[in-house]
């Protein structure tokens, strides 16, 4: 399994790339936020997590900038129906943790922009996911980057408010505010509601 591609990008196209790796050039399937990260580096060292697809008669590579965008994807494709083209093509609309919140929230209108996936399949992915992410969501000690956001709900929920509440208030604020910045407006918010 090739989990990662680390050389110069050599050719970059509006689905994938081409990556120079010991004089291998390996075609890259991207997207998406993904894509994006990767414009304007022509000619200079890239490196993208990757999934390698493997079929009767082909072997396709996907590249993602990051884990969780390639987490997001490997789930996706566990969902009977949805194979790398539909995921890349989800991935494209929406960024990871849009995705995330659009399941967990059950709100099927993000996936069913999707060229290709309608609303049976964008159903069956929140169904089949969703059970995943409740628990998942803003978790801390996953073995991924422990994220502001993650802190600030875990103190939260020291303090006696149930998660939900405390993931519901920790979604609204500013993406720019410290964890304790977070936990101070959530105090002040969920305090006057009671």
């Amino acid at each position: 399994m090739i989990s990662r591609i680390s050389g110069a990008l050599i050719q970059l196209e509006l689905k994938f790339a081409i990556i120079d790796v010991g004089g291998i050039g390996y075609k890259v399937y991207v997207g998406g936020e993904s894509l994006e990260a990767l414009a304007g580096n022509l000619g200079q060292n890239v490196s993208l997590f990757t999934y390698l697809a493997v079929r009767e008669n082909a072997l396709d590579l996907y590249g993602f900038k990051n884990q969780e965008t390639l987490s997001m994807f490997e789930m996706l494709i566990t969902v009977s129906g949805i194979g790398p083209k539909s995921a890349m093509g989800i991935l494209a609309v929406a960024s990871e943790h849009t995705i995330r919140e659009a399941i967990v929230n059950e709100d099927t209108s993000y996936l069913t922009k999707v060229s290709g996936i309608g609303k049976k399949n964008a159903e069956k992915i929140v169904l089949e996911l969703k059970g995943k992410f409740k628990d998942d969501d803003y978790t801390i000690g996953s073995g991924k980057d422990v994220t502001k956001e993650a802190l600030a709900v875990d103190a939260l929920k020291s303090l006696g408010f149930d998660e939900r509440e405390a993931r519901d208030a920790v979604k609204k604020m500013d993406k720019e505010l410290s964890a304790e910045e977070m936990i101070r407006v959530a105090l002040r918010e969920i305090g006057t509601k009671r």
